[in-house]
């Protein structure tokens, strides 16, 4: 296979998977942001490798350029930008609860938990979705693979369907920037 050919399939594909995302799934996830931004809730993010680096470039956008252009900040926080916490919970028990107890200290009611797993079975990002249910959060879970068991956890998921991470972790990004400029564009104007 050329490298022309390989780089048009993989765009073709990328495409394709973009197309597929459901607008009402995005609307949905605006709303639930825009909620706790007027409400002053936080959001915590957490998920592992490549996106986790998404969750904290998301959480940069959230809150900079919310503050810059609607007047203030999303409450937003990655549980893995904290090295030293996330290596001493893994330490001390084990990776699969890294999130979970980040996730206790918190989240109250109220709050947003999102959790991104590219094959939807991390089980740190599951146990801390999980948590963020019982404390009375929305959670809101991205997946790919056929989603694995992040849908059944998660209040609600959007799932990439392919089976290539590096795809799957590209549509996760340019959904969170699409929620991002769809919040933003929502709270340009509004008073809270």
């Amino acid at each position: 296979m050329s490298h022309s050919h390989f780089v048009r399939t993989y765009l073709d594909d990328l495409k394709t998977l973009l197309d597929a995302i459901a607008p009402e799934q995005i609307d949905t996830i605006v709303d639930i942001l825009f909620e706790a931004w007027k409400g002053g809730r936080r959001v915590v993010m957490m998920a592992n490798g490549g996106s986790s680096s998404s969750v904290s470039h998301i959480t940069n956008d959230l809150q900079k350029n919310l503050q810059l252009e609607a007047g203030r900040a999303l409450r937003a926080i990655c549980l893995t930008d904290n090295a030293p916490v996330l290596i001493a919970w893994a330490n001390d028990t084990s990776w699969d609860n890294v999130f979970a107890p980040q996730v206790e200290c918190w989240v109250e009611p109220g709050d947003v938990v999102i959790g991104i797993s590219g094959s939807g079975n991390s089980q740190n990002v599951l146990n801390g979705l999980a948590r963020g249910n019982e404390l009375g959060a929305t959670t809101i879970g991205f997946a790919g693979f056929g989603g694995g068991r992040l849908p059944s956890v998660a209040q609600h998921c959007l799932v990439v369907h392919s089976n290539n991470m590096q795809r799957v972790e590209d549509v996760h990004m340019v959904a969170l920037h699409l929620i991002f400029s769809a919040l933003m564009e929502r709270a340009k104007g509004v008073t809270v």
